[in-house]
């Protein structure tokens, strides 16, 4: 099926770059990785919560090769110095509102308990990743009315095929003044003869208003921004079949930056700006007899094309994120328009 069914951008003539999509052109076509959604709307709320599983197995016995990339550090996420420190993954990766992290954090160890209930006892601490944006312009975040239930529910619905938009975690996001939300694209890669898949998800809430740059050059602006300085997040997550180590996966996370520059954004003071890369080629064991482990890993001078296909796919997400979201309407009557109508007025 066409790639351009799953693509907002593409189906509004937008285009990033010249790689070739995944068939679903989400982070989904990296084979293993899910994504499931738990959306809170009622009232002056619009938020939720956005899971990515890397994995369809014990992801605590079988960890993964990670690495993040603070490209801005207004944020509050968790578990990042683990997995900088370590360059391992070890839980889902949850996405939220600010006031949030920690009821994700509770759900991510309650599960894992569930999972494996001799952590901390015989197999040592679990890291739970949980990364989030403020949603404070559209929702009451101060209600703060996430549960635990309420993130079980997006780690259990996870599957291959998810929406885009107003959805998850970027129920109540912004972008470059307009309705920001939940986006995804993929590339494949084509490296020794067989082909890879490297796919990006974000959570785009960033952007001064005036400033996006979209393919071919053209700047919207909506009518009433209702804010003239950058203020927001943005989060980036980055999956990819390539055999690569951490220190690899970070050159590769701080490659997101090209794409949100291409964008037009230039990180402001109060914008959280993480990525976080990990790859599904080869899983590292909690328990292990052996003193070392053998691993294939990526030609140093071969990683450029992952360099490319990160910027592609990160500009490409925000543009689906924002166009797959409708205009809203949220808390004390702010208001976000769609970039989906302006283009097509």
């Amino acid at each position: 099926m066409s790639s351009l069914l799953f693509s907002p951008a593409r189906s509004k003539g937008l285009s990033c770059g010249d790689l070739q999509p995944g068939p679903g052109n989400k982070i989904t076509d990296v084979e293993g990785v899910t994504v499931g959604h738990r959306t809170v709307w009622e009232g002056d709320i619009r938020t939720g919560f956005t899971a990515v599983l890397p994995h369809q197995g014990n992801l605590f016995l079988d960890k993964l090769p990670a690495a993040a990339d603070v490209i801005n550090g207004f944020g509050k996420s968790a578990g990042l110095i683990q997995v900088e420190e370590l360059g391992t993954l070890e839980t889902p990766i949850l996405l939220t509102n600010t006031f949030a992290v920690g009821t994700g954090i509770n759900a991510l160890v309650r599960r894992e308990l569930s999972i494996n209930p001799d952590i901390d006892r015989s197999g040592g601490t679990v890291n739970p990743v949980v990364m989030e944006c403020n949603d404070g312009y559209l929702s009451d975040i101060n209600a703060m009315v996430l549960s635990e239930a309420d993130a079980f529910a997006a780690l259990d619905t996870a599957a291959n095929d998810f929406e885009q938009g107003s959805v998850g975690a970027g129920t109540g996001m912004s972008a470059f003044g307009f309705k920001g939300g939940i986006g995804s694209a993929s590339r494949v890669i084509e490296l020794g003869g067989r082909s890879f898949t490297l796919g990006t998800l974000v959570q785009a809430n960033f952007g001064k208003p005036g400033d996006l740059i979209l393919p071919g050059g053209r700047k919207p602006r909506p009518e009433d921004p209702g804010q003239s300085e950058e203020r927001g997040s943005v989060i980036i997550i980055i999956a990819t079949d390539v055999p690569l180590e951490s220190r690899q996966l970070k050159r590769v996370a701080r490659r997101a930056a090209a794409g949100l520059g291409r964008l037009g954004a230039f990180y402001g003071n109060g914008s959280g700006d993480i990525a976080l890369a990990f790859s599904t080629a080869q899983k590292l064991p909690h328990f292990n007899d052996g003193d070392f482990i053998a691993r294939d890993v990526l030609q140093e001078d071969k990683i450029d094309v992952l360099f490319k296909a990160v910027a592609e796919t990160t500009q490409e997400a925000v543009l689906n994120a924002m166009i797959a979201s409708p205009a809203m309407t949220g808390f004390k009557g702010r208001h976000r328009p769609s970039l989906a109508d302006w283009l097509d007025a």
